[in-house]
């Protein structure tokens, strides 16, 4: 079993503890659960982060919408400055900064309204008023427009829930749950990064799994699984974009992120042939100040890089006076993970099937 912290040993048995109590609350039926007039698919992960779940709720966004689907997204918009209940603006100022990097990114790719909140009902209540012309008048033309597109058709409709594996207050008509090979060697929070047991796997309706790991895990994860419960396969993509016109993929780069797993992401650069100076890494979610800028820029130099590579989650965080101060050493290369269910035939069926 993978451990990371070694003072966290201790910790487990209460962590675990609570969990179970937790667990047997909700069995009983003490947890207060709300639920939404729309049908709710959860996409949700065993880890507190790193399994891909950004990536896998912009596909299926995408692959709902292609289906004619009306999609929005709820998510609690981890470390946002802002309060209360809100619809992701992209033409905000500092809009990563506001509602939250992954939200922000979710909403610049799959092109669907994206709600933030700490109570993820109050967020689905907005966006179901929203969407029935009952909300708060908008003055974005944008959002005006939406509100019309909805009256006028009869669309299926369906909230994504990000990360809501462990967020039980939210009735959901299907929990997907992401496994990684990692997750099954990790160990407890907060020795490890696992944040439920595998036995928690029995609650889900569906389990995704990596293209490439499938064949190893499978078995594995099956002898926690349901009977009945489905398996889907992602196959991952790293994509080299030049959103700027000028980054250039095989410089001497230094690579730069802040997220769960960088380790990975470093991992899939080399194997599309980047040569990284240096890699930094930054804790998860983390908010990017000039000062943070300067030091890259000063070790990019005294490295002899001649560019940078981030990723995309990273890239909506940096202001154009950030950019441009990167900019002074090199041109910045943005990558993009993407995601893509191996049979989207099937992935409809099932959830055609559940969405009634």
């Amino acid at each position: 079993m993978r451990a990371r912290r070694w003072w966290g040993w201790p910790l487990v048995p209460v962590y675990a503890a609570g969990l179970a109590v937790r667990d047997w609350m909700r069995r009983k039926g003490w947890l207060r659960v709300r639920r939404l007039e729309w049908p709710v698919v959860s996409v949700g992960s065993l880890s507190a982060g790193g399994a891909g779940k950004t990536p896998v709720v912009i596909a299926l966004a995408e692959l709902l919408r292609a289906q004619g689907w009306s999609v929005d997204v709820l998510s609690r918009g981890y470390g946002r400055a802002g309060t209360g209940v809100e619809r992701v603006n992209l033409a905000a100022q500092n809009a990563a900064g506001r509602f939250g990097d992954e939200p922000t990114l979710i909403a610049q790719k799959a092109g669907v309204p994206v709600w933030v909140g700490a109570e993820r009902f109050a967020a689905g209540v907005a966006a179901e008023s929203f969407a029935a012309g009952g909300g708060e008048a908008d003055s974005s033309a944008s959002l005006r427009n939406d509100k019309q597109e909805s009256l006028r058709n009869n669309k299926k409709k369906v909230h994504l829930l990000d990360d809501g594996f462990q967020h039980w207050r939210l009735a959901r008509t299907v929990e997907a749950v992401l496994v990684t090979e990692e997750d099954l060697d990790d160990a407890l929070l907060p020795r490890g990064n696992r944040r439920e047991r595998l036995t928690a796997l029995a609650r889900a309706d569906v389990v995704v799994l990596r293209d490439e790991e499938r064949g190893r895990v499978e078995a594995r994860v099956r002898r926690w699984m349901r009977e009945g419960a489905a398996i889907w396969s992602v196959r991952r993509e790293l994509r080299v974009g030049d959103s700027l016109g000028e980054a250039k993929a095989h410089v001497q780069t230094l690579g730069f992120c802040a997220i769960a797993r960088p380790e990975g992401f470093w991992g899939m650069l080399g194997d599309v042939g980047f040569a990284l100076a240096e890699m930094v890494d930054f804790g998860d979610h983390h908010a990017y100040t000039i000062r943070d800028i300067d030091a890259l820029a000063t070790k990019a130099k005294a490295l002899g890089a001649t560019g940078f590579v981030t990723t995309e989650k990273d890239a909506v965080k940096l202001s154009g006076a950030m950019m441009e101060r990167l900019r002074e050493v090199g041109p910045v290369c943005v990558a993009g993970l993407e995601a893509r269910f191996v049979d989207e035939a099937d992935v409809m069926r099932g959830l055609e099937a559940r969405c009634q």
